[in-house]
């Protein structure tokens, strides 16, 4: 019989369940405290909760964690870690270790359904959702877990196409019977997918990231289908209503493609676009993969980019690219891996 992972149950489903197999109400506390404090691997590790109810949760439910199957650890320290999923699928997991912080990159899909020309994810296609229990084991399953500052939904997938998980994975991490983080530890990163991302900034204190990459509707119709459902302009006109000058911060990611998006014309369009979000940008260097015949603008180009939006009002970065010796571009290595399955079978 196959069993219900406890990891990714909230406080209250964990009480449903213990008041279910007859077991004291405060037992639920006892058994949130083993998963999310101390995380344990499996029930008998549960030592304060006796025997007899250790074997009622046995026969039909487990801790549900599992250990990454293979890592990847870059020369400037960056991790990549490759998971299997229940159905026999592999995502990835990327530490980033830096002198004050370390963020963990985590995945919320199988695959992707947008098919953004750029990303080797969407190469994929969509496969499958990661269940929340699959979200968080990412987060409590690398070695560096209690070294972690920072966590950045912005691997594989896109976590507004799968809300409920990731909102249940964000409840989990900010209440206090759980890991009990501060939302501001926490970014979700979106290529716009409007349903999602209303639900997420009404229920969640956590940061957004935005997927930008152009200014222009047309130009980013050609990188990233979703203009075509959910307009970059519908995305802006919703995050007005909201105030990002306090904790929450809202940011635009922007790779910057050599010829394609990294003119003046560009640099200035996007200034006036973003005029009145309190906002960040973040200019990304691109990392080519196969098939794409994009190449990352220079360095003079980002520079440049960087400087006329800061000097217009608008903050922005160049971020520091890592683990480019590693596959570090998101979706690289569990293709790798998918590959070798299929060709396995």
């Amino acid at each position: 019989m196959t069993k219900t992972a406890l990891t990714g149950k909230t406080l209250e489903e964990i009480k449903t369940i213990v008041s279910e197999l007859g077991m004291p109400g405060f037992t639920a506390k006892q058994i949130t405290e083993w998963l999310y404090k101390k995380r344990v691997f499996s029930l008998d590790e549960m030592t304060n909760i006796s025997a007899k109810n250790r074997e009622l949760l046995q026969e039909k439910y487990e801790v549900g964690r599992t250990l990454a199957v293979q890592v990847s650890e870059s020369e400037d320290g960056t991790k990549k870690y490759l998971f299997k999923t229940g159905g026999g699928h592999f995502i990835e997991t990327v530490y980033i270790p830096e002198e004050d912080r370390a963020t963990l990159c985590v995945s919320s899909q199988v695959g992707c359904k947008m098919d953004c020309v750029f990303c080797m994810t969407g190469k994929q296609g969509f496969i499958a959702q990661l269940t929340t229990t699959e979200i968080l084991n990412q987060i409590m399953s690398v070695p560096e877990s209690d070294k972690i500052t920072n966590l950045v939904f912005m691997g594989m997938g896109e976590p507004f196409d799968n809300t409920l998980a990731m909102l249940r994975s964000l409840e989990i991490l900010t209440a206090d019977y759980g890991y009990a983080w501060s939302p501001r530890r926490i970014t979700v990163s979106t290529v716009g997918l409007i349903p999602g991302m209303k639900i997420f900034l009404e229920k969640s204190n956590c940061h957004l990231a935005v997927s930008l990459h152009s200014p222009f509707s047309d130009e980013r119709l050609k990188l990233m289908p979703v203009e075509k459902a959910y307009p970059i302009a519908n995305v802006l006109e919703i995050l007005r209503k909201y105030d990002f000058s306090k904790q929450r911060r809202v940011s635009f990611e922007y790779i910057m493609f050599e010829g394609l998006n990294d003119s003046l014309r560009h640099a200035v369009q996007l200034a006036k676009m973003l005029r009145g979000i309190d906002c960040r940008v973040n200019l990304i260097r691109f990392h080519s993969i196969p098939g794409v015949d994009l190449k990352t603008a220079s360095p003079e180009k980002m520079t440049f980019f960087r400087d006329y939006l800061n000097s217009n009002g608008v903050v922005t970065t160049i971020r520091r690219s890592r683990g480019e010796d590693i596959l570090a571009a998101c979706g690289m290595l569990s293709t790798v891996e998918k590959e070798k399955v299929e060709q396995a079978n």
